[in-house]
Order: structure tokens, then sequence, then C-alpha cells
């Protein structure tokens, strides 16, 4: 602690000399971190409005799109916990470097992509670096700032979840609508270049390294199995339509159990031999977390499913702009950052587990809304009668998103809260990626092949309303799910001393709570 600190009365004056020199330094580390976050989160979200563009380019199938998305998610999940843990042990400073870096030459890759192939394979790249670079964001806050600003850092990353979550849809609508250069749609990849090296250099500048004392080992074996049975089980879905659903698919997804029923066993094993599994297993036996990763897990299956069917209906199937449908999903954007703040601040401690619930059924109910529109309205359906299904799904996934993380860890053991928020922050990952499989079945299997012209609107809206059908039956079994959650989550992840608060970002690698129990960031 400087003398700064050390009276009520100096605190309270501007540091000076060295000291302010220090502090400049922070605030230029916290604003080299906090724009990596949010180019992370930009384009998760950036990419799906340019989807349409990227098919009608580059002549794309209908899994290659999949996999655009997919494969970005599915790399990220798989590599999440691994980048904290070498981050811990071999420097978080270095591999936010390392991280940035490559998500930079793999969004170069993306931009200049020759052909799909190239561009899922650079896709796959990019989330694997985000996995590099994400984890270590909130260590380098944690190691950077002291525990009495930490609540003001952490609420200026929950401003950045909400501008990305809005934003993104919207820069990728702008740079695909004014083709810059007539390079179409690849801007919204070539974008993160300029930031991505500037990010690079201050980082090295600015950044100080820090390590964890007590670093865990990796669980090379586990992450290896992790995503081997990721992908038996979501190659098989996404091309299997195509195919023909050929015998190897159904044997590939049936081997999957088989891997992840291996995975079980090792981690078992290497959690009695050395203490550090990837997966930690005995957190299974608190009731409400098991049954908090399966509502995770659930519940990215249906965003998997949604955010990608939603784009192709309203630029496919309607025919609308990359401009105007990015413009559509702004009210919805807007619902899930007023909603999440106001499930945590207001309605959770009063009203607890019910909170997580009604919002399962109000996002089922905006999704019947705008079933029964789709259908009434057809191919003349306007944004602005979207509006309100779309404001109804987002107060719906407010009440959900804000609060859950709390909920699920209330009953864990302190010691284990770390390893088991970051396990939270996988697996809604790689329920994604699964969701984004499944889209082959649940929407590209009803609107059949070969379609003339006049066929292609009638299609995409009758497929987009049977894998709405789809969301709806996802968030009935989450609402089932929720009983197993504790009736009023403790919220004690932050909040602990400062050790512990530390020990458990080391862990975290994906996310972490703000003093209200918001979730700050998620990949």
């Amino acid at each position: 602690m400087t003398s700064t600190e050390t009276t009520p009365s100096s605190a309270a004056e501007p540091p000076k000399g060295p000291a302010a020199a220090a502090d400049r330094r922070r605030w230029f580390a916290l604003a080299i971190v906090m724009t990596a976050a949010f180019m992370d989160l930009v384009d998760v979200t950036i990419v799906n409005i340019a989807i349409p563009s990227i098919q009608r380019d580059e002549g794309a199938s209908f899994s290659q799109i999949q996999w655009i998305t997919a494969g970005y998610a599915l790399a990220f999940a798989a590599g999440l916990i691994t980048g904290g843990r070498l981050g811990d042990i071999h420097g978080r400073k270095r591999l936010f470097l390392v991280g940035i870096g490559g998500f930079t030459i793999a969004s170069a890759l993306c931009g200049f992509a020759a052909n799909p192939e190239m561009l899922v394979a650079s896709r796959i790249l990019q989330g694997g670096m985000a996995a590099l670079m994400v984890p270590q964001v909130l260590s380098i806050v944690h190691a950077t700032f002291p525990a009495h600003e930490r609540g003001k850092v952490f609420g200026l990353f929950g401003a950045i979840v909400g501008l990305g979550a809005v934003s993104g849809p919207l820069l990728g609508a702008l740079l695909t609508e004014w083709n810059l250069f007539g390079l179409e749609w690849r801007p919204i990849f070539l974008i993160n270049l300029p930031v991505g090296i500037a990010a690079l250099i201050l980082g090295r500048r600015f950044i100080s390294e820090s390590k964890a004392p007590k670093a865990l080992k990796l669980d090379l074996v586990g992450v290896a199995l992790v995503t081997l049975g990721l992908l038996m089980l979501l190659y098989p879905l996404t091309r299997g339509r195509e195919l023909g659903w050929p015998l190897w698919g159904y044997l590939s997804m049936g081997g999957a159990l088989l891997v992840f029923a291996a995975l079980v066993a090792y981690e078992r094993r290497k959690a009695a031999r050395d203490g550090s599994p990837l997966v930690e297993l005995s957190l299974f036996k608190v009731k409400s977390f098991a049954a908090g990763i399966a509502v995770q897990t659930v519940f990215g299956v249906g965003l998997g499913i949604f955010f990608l069917v939603w784009t192709l209906y309203m630029q496919v199937g309607l025919g609308w702009r990359p401009l105007r449908a990015g413009l559509t999903g702004i009210p919805f954007s807007i619902a899930v950052s007023a909603a999440a703040g106001m499930s945590v601040q207001l309605l959770v401690p009063r009203f607890g587990r019910k909170v997580l619930q009604a919002g399962a059924l109000i996002m089922a109910a905006g999704v019947l809304l705008y079933i029964w529109e789709s259908e009434r309205y057809g191919l003349s359906i306007a944004p602005w009668q979207m509006a309100l299904p779309l404001v109804v799904m987002g107060a719906g996934m407010g009440f959900i998103v804000a609060p859950l993380t709390d909920a699920v860890l209330s009953e864990v053991p302190r010691e284990h809260s770390g390893s088991a928020s970051g396990l939270i922050n996988t697996v809604q990952q790689m329920g994604n990626a699964l969701g984004l499989g499944l889209v082959s079945v649940v929407f590209f299997g009803q609107i059949g092949d070969h379609l003339t012209r006049d066929q292609v609107g009638p299609a995409f809206v009758d497929g987009f309303q049977h894998a709405l059908g789809w969301v709806v039956a996802v968030m009935v079994a989450i609402f089932l799910l929720m009983f197993a959650l504790p009736k009023r989550p403790a919220q004690h992840v932050e909040g602990a001393e400062d050790t512990a608060v530390g020990d458990q970002e080391s862990a975290n690698p994906a996310g972490a709570l703000a003093s209200d129990g918001e979730p700050v960031l998620m990949g």
C-alpha cells in the first residue's frame, strides 16, 4: 500500500510524481484490456448479421455457414479453462498479448479468406485465440487494481457488455451495407486489425505482468477428450442432412457418449492423483450446481438456434438488407440490458429464484408471440411489428442471464467457486455450439433443397416458425430445471476476502461477478 492510501485525508489528494505515473499506467492498462474484451464481444455478434452476405458472395453451403459460427464457439469453449490456467502459469500479460496477436492474425485470415473452407478454419483459429485472450482480462484487472476500486471497474465492464450487445449487429450491418472498397462483408473482420495492433503495442508498454502463486497444472488430456467428444457430436449434426444421414454419423454421435464417459473416468482419476482436473466432478454432487450446469447448457442451445435462424429469416426469407435487420434487433438488446440491471438490483433480492423462472416463461411467451406474428403477417411483416415480441424476449433473457451464475454458485463450497464459475461459462459456450449444430435439423431440415426464388421466402418463414417452436421447448425445460436452484441465491462470490476473490478470478477465465452479482464479462 502506498503512502497516499494510508489516511483518509491523503487518500482524497490526487497522486503526484511516480504514484501519478503508476495511476495513469493502470488506467491505460484497463482501457487496453476493455478494448480487447469489447472486440471479442462484438466479433461474436457482428458475424451473424453478415452470414447471408457471406453465403451469397462465397457460395457457402448451409453446413459451412453453421461452422462459421459454431467453429468459433467450439474453439472458444474448449480453450477457456486452459487459457486461464496458462495465464496463471506463464503470465497473464504474456498470454494476453499472445491471444490478442493471434486474434488479430486470425481476423486478417478471415477477412482475406479465399473460400468458405478457409473462412471456417480461420474462425476456429480466432475462437482459440479468444480463449487465450479473454480469460486474462479480469485476472489483469485483479492484479492491477486494489479491492476497493474493483467495484467501479467491474461496473465499467458491465457497460461494455451492454454496449457490445447493442453495437455488434448494428456495426456489422453498417460495414456490410457500406461495402467499403468493394470488400463486401470482409470489413467486419478487417476492422479488428488496427484495434488489435494498437492493443498489442500499448499492452506491451502499459500492462504489468502477473502470475498466480499456486497455479494448477494443465489437463491437456481432459481438453482433448472434451474437444473430441464435441466434434464427434457436432460434425454429424451439421453435415448429416446434406449427406443423407449416413450410418457413420449415427456411430460418431453414439461414440461421443463413450468419449464423454471416458472423460468422466479420467477426470476422477486425475483429481485423485494431483488435484488439478479440467472438470471438478465433486461439484456435481451439489444439486443446485448440477441443475445450473444443465440450465446453462440448454440455454446456450436455445440461443444458438435462435440467433442464426433469426438472421437467416430476416435477410434470406424476408429479403431485408443487413442494416434493416441490424436495426430491428436494437429493441431486443436494450430490453436485455434494462431487465438484467433490474433483476439483479431490485427483483432477485426480493423474489429469488422466481425471477429466473419468470424470465424463462416471459422469454417463451415472447417467442410464441413472434411465431404468431410471423404466421399472421407472413412475408409482409415489418420491423415495428417485431418490436413487441423482441422486447418481451429480451426482458425474459435479461431476467435469466444476469442472476443465473450467482444462483448456480450459491451452494458451491467457496474453495471451488472459481473452477465452478469457469465451468459454467464453458458449458454455455458448448451449448451454443451444439445449438448452432442443431440448426441443420430444426431449420434447414424444414426448408428443403433446390428452392425456386418464389419458394425461398415462404419456406424460410415456415422453417423460422418451426425452429422457434424448439426454442419454446427449451425455455420450458429451463423453467423446470430451475426448481433445483436455491430459492434465495446467496451472493458470496465477490465480496469475499481479497485473496478469495483473486483465487476465483484466476480460476474463472470466462467471467466474474460484480459486487451486485451481475456477470461483467461473457465470452
